[in-house]
């Protein structure tokens, strides 16, 4: 299975979650993970030294191909897994992919203080990778 495995640029398990996917024998797209942990407010302080809001940096060179990038290895994914803690970004990615009908997981590094009802879009959560490992190979 092909797996876009969705994540924080700050989240240190993100290489030791994709491993743990690839030794089970998944294909993983994690490459975005090079960036590096600052890459993104690196990004904006680049856009906005430039004089660019928001909307207009959105529409420039250097979004647009990162944005396409993501997207186009979601698409060919057959499954995503968004592994937690992740934000904004890592939230919107999993509601494409589940709404352009890829299976999507969301894999909790621990049982959530604060629960969602909106995690139902996922077709399922997990608090151990193993749980998530046993999933996948159905």
């Amino acid at each position: 299975m092909n797996i876009y495995l969705i994540g924080s640029l700050r989240n240190l398990q993100v290489p030791v979650v994709a491993s743990k996917l690839r030794d089970a024998g998944h294909g993983v797209f994690d490459d975005w993970y090079a960036a590096g942990p600052t890459a993104d407010d690196s990004w904006q302080a680049y856009e906005q030294g430039n004089g660019y809001t928001l909307a207009e940096a959105l529409t420039g060179h250097a979004a647009r191909h990162t944005f396409e990038l993501d997207r186009k290895h979601i698409l060919r994914s057959d499954a995503v897994v968004l592994l937690m803690p992740a934000g904004k970004s890592g939230h919107l990615e999993l509601g494409f992919a589940v709404g352009s009908g890829k299976l999507g997981y969301v894999l909790f590094d621990k049982e959530p203080e604060r629960w969602d009802v909106m995690y139902c879009f996922a077709d399922d959560v997990f608090t151990s990778i193993e749980d998530l490992l046993v999933e996948l190979a159905r």
